[in-house]
């Protein structure tokens, strides 16, 4: 029941999923009456769906500690709930995100040896497509944690985009070994140590990301929620800037005309929807959380993200690079943190 235009573009969402995933079956939680002439529409869809019926869902504007408090009986929180107790294998929502991570949190935990989530999403590149995280989740964060989201990172580009072996680099303000804060310069130490899982290529500037100078870029959640929300903002300028070019002669208009295919090859590249679907990464189970004002096909693409990551053995290869990295000296005597 979660996003904009909520229940229609997760029920619609789920049929396109359901092409390119046809074995997929689906666990729908929100108001029955809502939902059924919904699935009435799509009887292929309605033979995988068992509806769930609740008249409660966390709004938009929930606060995350009162969505936790009373949200028990909510849609959001009943679909975390069928993660925990395995009657379902990834959670999918478009709902409020402080309210889904704290949900999430309490109710899935985390990983043994991950103190905190990040949230982790992939973009285009010039190269093809890179990973970034922390997108929010973490305002501050230490050394040990970057390390923990460099190791989630890589396994995460190794599941969803294929990746056999990615690139993994700190976001910093220079590419020297002095600059940066005491986290970034402590994490990279880590990652250099020998015998750590992971193909770490050392500090990235702000523009190595949009050049794809590494498929998998780590940071603190405040740099990283700056810098995507920067990103996205330079993609409308530009896809503007463009618009005006084009309306500002006759003969520029004719040019549209010669460029309209390339321009849309270009648009299709640059599709948010395309790559919708952030992960809360750390939890012992998937979540994945889709742009509340996304259409059928962005949500449809939040559940593939969910499902590639299932498929592929996300959590498995998690636990193993998480004992790799207990391995590794420079990370045995780290204290351990409380579950919560």
């Amino acid at each position: 029941m979660g996003g904009d235009r909520a229940p229609d573009i997760v029920i619609k969402g789920a049929s396109i999923a359901l092409q390119r995933f046809p074995h997929a079956h689906f666990r729908v939680y929100g108001v029955e009456s809502r939902i059924r002439p919904l699935l009435a529409k799509l009887p292929k869809l309605a033979d995988r769906v068992v509806i769930h019926h609740t008249d409660d869902m966390i709004t938009g504007d929930a606060k995350p500690s009162m969505a936790l408090r009373t949200g028990r009986r909510s849609s959001m929180r009943l679909a975390i709930d069928a993660v925990a107790n395995g009657e379902a294998d990834c959670v999918v929502s478009a709902g409020n995100t402080g309210a889904l991570m704290a949900m999430a949190k309490f109710a899935l935990r985390m990983l043994p040896g991950i103190d905190r989530p990040a949230m982790a999403s992939f973009f285009p590149t010039q190269r093809g497509e890179s990973v970034l995280l922390d997108l929010g989740a973490n305002v501050e964060c230490d050394a040990d944690n970057l390390v923990q989201f460099a190791l989630m990172g890589d396994v995460f580009a190794r599941t969803v985009l294929g990746l056999l072996q990615p690139t993994v680099g700190l976001l910093n303000v220079g590419s020297e070994e002095m600059k940066g804060n005491d986290a970034v310069r402590g994490a990279a130490i880590r990652l250099r140590a020998p015998g750590v899982p992971i193909h770490f290529q050392g500090f990235v500037e702000g523009d190595g990301i949009a050049a794809g100078a590494v498929d998998v870029i780590v940071t603190d959640g405040f740099t990283g929620n700056v810098a995507v929300k920067t990103a996205e903002g330079t993609a409308r300028l530009f896809t503007e800037f463009l618009r005006a070019a084009f309306q500002h002669s006759l003969m520029a208009r004719f040019g549209y005309l010669f460029a309209h295919s390339a321009l849309r090859k270009l648009r299709a590249r640059l599709d948010p929807r395309r790559y919708n679907g952030a992960v809360f990464l750390g939890l012992d189970g998937i979540c994945v959380k889709s742009h509340g004002s996304t259409d059928a096909l962005g949500f449809a693409n939040a559940i593939g993200v969910a499902v590639d990551m299932k498929v592929n053995g996300f959590l498995e290869k998690i636990r193993a690079g998480l004992s790799q990295l207990g391995d590794v000296p420079q990370l045995q005597d780290k204290p351990q943190s409380a579950t919560i």
